[in-house]
């Protein structure tokens, strides 16, 4: 992430906003200086379109904790841990399914750095809700589970009936097409709501692309993905 930045606009607030875009921060976490004021203009510039120009610094403390949370490395659970974390979420599932559905089958694989849980049945599409929004609660759940008698908390990944493979083909495609009407229009496109899980699908499908770029915007679980054409 850059310390520093130099933005652009017709107005003051729009050069910051532009900035702080780039940056993906709020403005309490910024040292701002103008650089070129709209107001300062020269008789021979008086017919140029109007720029502001603003450096966006980010504060110490702010770049600090962007640091931290960048070099977080994932906890690796020991042999002990795995273990226990799977048969805390064995026991679980079983008790679960056995008042939900009986024939449901479910798989847990175990690693250092958490369990991948699937499950299949497909009569349990209430368990994935609308674009996974059901899915995602319901692994927050098994993580808590997992992480029962543990001193660290257990990463999980759940899946059920391959419902997240299906679900980033879509994305992708539906990336390749938000893409192509930006390069038409010219006009950035913001989608609606998603997990950090899907927009960072939609992310990694359009970071070779020479032509448009994406970013994050707003507070979880409100966050939302900007696609526009890059600058040049």
């Amino acid at each position: 992430m850059d310390k520093c930045i130099i933005s652009e606009g017709k107005t003051t607030n729009e050069a910051i906003e532009n900035g702080l875009k780039k940056l993906n921060v709020s403005k309490n976490m910024v040292d701002i200086k103008i650089l070129e004021n709209q107001e300062k203009r020269s008789f021979f510039s008086i017919l140029a379109p109007r720029i502001v120009k603003v450096q966006l610094t980010l504060k110490e403390d702010n770049m600090q904790e962007t640091c931290k949370k960048k070099e977080k490395k994932e906890i690796e659970l020991s042999v002990e841990e795995q273990e226990k974390a799977k048969k805390n979420i064995d026991v679980f599932l079983k008790e679960f399914f056995e008042k939900i559905d009986k024939e449901t089958q479910y798989f847990i694989d175990i690693s250092k750095t958490g369990l991948n849980v699937n499950i299949e049945n497909k009569n349990l599409g209430f368990l994935i809700g609308y674009r996974g929004e059901t899915l995602y609660a319901f692994q927050s759940i098994l993580s808590a589970i997992a992480s029962k008698g543990i001193e660290n908390r257990v990463r999980v990944i759940l899946d059920i009936e391959g419902y997240k493979e299906k679900r980033e083909k879509a994305l992708e495609e539906l990336a390749d097409k938000i893409a192509k009407t930006v390069i038409k229009t010219k006009k950035s496109v913001t989608l609606e709501p998603m997990q950090a899980y899907e927009r960072k699908i939609i992310h990694t499908k359009l970071q070779d692309n020479d032509k448009v770029e994406t970013r994050s915007i707003g507070e979880e679980p409100r966050r939302k993905l900007v696609i526009s054409l890059k600058r040049k």
